[in-house]
């Protein structure tokens, strides 16, 4: 045993590493899994390692400033700067392709706006609130004019932490912006004082029975309690997944997020594709006016934009009745802090410049642009693009990527894997500890200030007082776009035949369906 011993002191580290070197060898031999790994041991493993990082070292060393999605380093830099109340301007001209597609011109005047020495932005140069009121034209009991024209977009507690949540309300309440709870209920760290717009969807957390449906009862109790509820938002879908469900998996339902969305703890919980408190357009409308009449706030929906014959019949009923939505939020196809398949993210619904025109023609079209206040959302958390939305009919800016940039965020791209770095989208308590919430509150807020504040340099350079003056012969764009683009029957010259379908039970019964009919045993 002592020779043993002494064998085992004497051996070198190095032959320690060779062993186990030898040792991982045999095992990528006999594994069964990885081709590389068996037909390249040890080597295979480098393949995996720099497939790992390979977005790291494309954001810091490969990509040049103007080139990552969907944040570019020039973009992100400039929200930490202004976060911080740091430069934020930049030398030499430009490093933008100007010539590029979509690349946009904001015309200024010769003359510019004068602000006189009483006005209300020689005295705060952070100023700018809505032109418009929610709820003014339907006369709800109490209507809303946002403080500030740039405001969080939906992002509940769940997807971000709990210290990010309380970092960006905190944040609002210092910058007079509201803070939109997202669809997961409204927690403890909604409530520091911000402004809030409660928003719901298809899972009805915070407002929903037993039996997951919507109750009126807890609606009207939860704004009764939270007097800093200042309106009511109806998701019918969101840019990244619209139209498709979510599952909450219960290994991320804590006590306290089981409590705050009114679910079971540990237990897969279903947010289906529809609602089911109404299922088309007039119910929807009436739901719409059972909300307001009960609790007396302007209430709105938000929704990425596709098909339009729905939108068309929302129009006419408001039309007819003189009723609808205080305001609605068009959410681009670009949206990105809802986790989505690809194949959704990338294709499903427009983006915000031809979602959002496609929309606001029809309502201009029924005379209806004056009674909603419309607000956008979609990677315009940045002047000249604020400019642009102004210009095209928005009325308000909600941001959600650049709100978590301005408290932390880095971009890693892996928000749906609990494993935020910069403790923003995650529920790791080791990793939300290194938010400051005093720190990244004054940051939202110094990002909202820094953002109003060229906002409204802009809007005096092109000679005018408000963003909402802002007209569409204002801003030129390099076009090729959605006007020059084509339906696939125009660009191809044909029309695919119709497929006969009698709806997916008569192809499980199909008697010459192939596989091995697992999914029974699923479904059971």
């Amino acid at each position: 045993m002592d020779t043993v011993m002494t064998f085992l002191g004497d051996f070198p580290w190095w032959g320690w590493l060779l062993v186990l070197l030898v040792v991982i060898g045999i095992r990528d031999i006999l594994q069964p899994n990885h081709t590389l790994n068996h037909n390249f041991p040890l080597i295979g493993h480098l393949r995996y390692m720099l497939e790992k990082i390979g977005p790291e070292l494309r954001q810091y060393l490969v990509a040049n400033n103007r080139e990552e999605l969907p944040f570019n380093r020039i973009e992100r830099s400039w929200i930490y700067a202004s976060a911080k109340k740091e430069n934020n301007y930049e030398g030499f001209g430009t490093d933008r392709d100007i010539y590029a597609h979509h690349h946009i011109f904001i015309n200024n005047a010769m003359m510019p706006y004068k602000v006189a020495k009483d006005h209300p932005n020689a005295l705060d140069k952070y100023f700018l609130p809505c032109a418009k009121v929610m709820g003014e034209f339907n006369k709800r009991r109490k209507p809303y004019r946002p403080a500030s024209v740039i405001n969080v977009s939906a992002m509940s507690f769940g997807s971000l932490s709990a210290k990010a949540i309380e970092s960006l309300n905190k944040g609002v309440k210092l910058a007079g912006a509201y803070h939109n709870t997202g669809e997961g209920g409204l927690s403890p760290y909604h409530c520091n004082g911000g402004d809030v717009v409660f928003h719901f969807g298809t899972g009805y957390f915070g407002v929903r029975d037993e039996d997951g449906n919507f109750s009126m009862d807890k609606l009207v109790e939860l704004v009764n309690d939270h007097p800093y509820i200042k309106a009511i938002e109806v998701k019918l879908s969101q840019g990244a997944k619209p139209g498709k469900g979510g599952v909450l998996p219960g290994a991320k339902i804590s006590k306290e997020i089981a409590k705050i969305r009114g679910v079971a703890v540990g237990k897969d919980v279903l947010s289906p594709p529809n609602h089911t408190a109404f299922s088309n357009v007039p119910e929807l409308m009436d739901f719409i006016e059972a909300i307001a009449d009960m609790t007396g706030l302007p209430v709105g929906v938000k929704a990425a934009i596709g098909k339009l014959d729905e939108w068309e019949e929302l129009a006419d009923i408001m039309v007819a009745t003189g009723k609808g939505p205080d305001f609605i939020t068009v959410d681009g196809g670009e949206g990105g802090t809802g986790a989505a398949p690809p194949s959704f993210a990338d294709h499903v619904s427009l983006p915000w410049v031809y979602g959002f025109s496609d929309l606001y023609k029809l309502f201009q079209k029924k005379g209806l642009t004056q009674r909603i206040v419309f607000i956008g959302s979609g990677k315009l958390g940045f002047p000249a693009k604020a400019v642009m939305a102004f210009a095209m009919g928005a009325d308000c800016i909600n941001v959600a990527r650049e709100a978590m940039m301005s408290i932390g965020c880095i971009q890693a791209q892996i928000c749906h894997t609990n494993r935020c770095p910069s403790g923003v989208a995650t529920q790791n308590k080791w990793l939300q500890n290194g938010i400051n919430v005093p720190l990244k509150s004054e940051r939202l807020a110094q990002y909202f200030r820094t953002f109003r504040k060229e906002l409204i340099e802009i809007t005096h350079a092109a000679g005018y007082e408000h963003p909402c003056q802002f007209r569409m012969n204002d801003v030129d764009m390099n076009v090729d776009d959605h006007h020059l683009s084509k339906e696939l029957d125009r660009t191809y010259l044909y029309n695919k035949a119709v497929v006969p379908f009698d709806g997916m039970q008569s192809l499980h019964d199909c008697p010459y369906l192939g596989g091995n009919r697992t999914i029974e045993k699923e479904l059971s």
